[in-house]
């Protein structure tokens, strides 16, 4: 589903290239649950902007679904940010002004689903987080965890072939993270292909296999 094939992403910061990321190469295939593990520093951040074509690499190849990213226009790869992958964020992303129903129902909007079709779909991604009861509520007036569930719900509703997950138990205390995780469980037990950035190993090993990045460069983990 993902390759990338010695990805490269530089940076000029006044007269010195910043190497962000240095010949990456990786294999992630459908229905996989990957864990990706690096410091603060280590090229996470922009690893995750170009698997979720946030980004383009300044040379290599990203093959997402078989199609090489680099070819598609800006247009294009909206819409495959819209449609393919579900973004989790470890500050939730939420709009503060919008209910959390509200917040779910607003990719839908976006790809011009029907209002009857986005009311049921809404209603079943926030029943599969628990929280179809406090649908009313805005992002200030629910905690953390429930926060981080209706970003969850919100990734779910346009049914994405990819979730792509940013430090989603950064902000998150020990009992909140361990719940948050089992939902990312029972979505790869779905067959779902979940990414997952941290920094944090406990975090990174629950997932099904794991690989590294530090100063740019990509290597897995292979457990003794």
């Amino acid at each position: 589903m993902i390759v990338l094939q010695d990805v490269c992403k530089t940076y000029e910061m006044g007269d010195e290239v910043v190497r962000a990321l240095d010949h990456a190469n990786m294999h992630i295939r459908q229905g996989e649950f990957v864990g990706i593990i690096g410091p603060s520093g280590s090229g996470k951040s922009t690893l995750m902007n170009i698997i979720g074509c946030l980004d383009l690499a300044t040379s290599g190849t990203y093959l997402l679904d078989g199609q090489p990213i680099e070819d598609y226009s800006e247009n294009e790869l909206a819409k495959v940010r819209n449609k393919k992958i579900g973004f989790i964020f470890q500050n939730f992303n939420l709009i503060t002004k919008l209910t959390a129903e509200e917040n779910v129902e607003l990719p839908l909007i976006y790809q011009r689903i029907p209002m009857r079709e986005r009311q049921e779909r809404v209603e079943a991604a926030l029943n599969r987080v628990g929280l179809w009861k406090r649908r009313h509520h805005k992002p200030t007036e629910l905690s953390g965890g429930q926060q981080q569930r209706v970003a969850i719900a919100r990734a779910l509703v346009t049914r994405p072939s990819l979730f792509l997950a940013d430090e989603p138990t950064g902000n998150l205390d020990s009992h909140t993270s361990e719940e948050i995780m089992d939902i990312f469980h029972e979505l790869h037990e779905q067959s779902n292909t979940i990414v997952l950035i941290t920094h944090d190993n406990d975090v990174a090993e629950q997932a099904a296999r794991r690989i590294r990045i530090r100063d740019g460069h990509v290597s897995e983990v292979i457990d003794p």
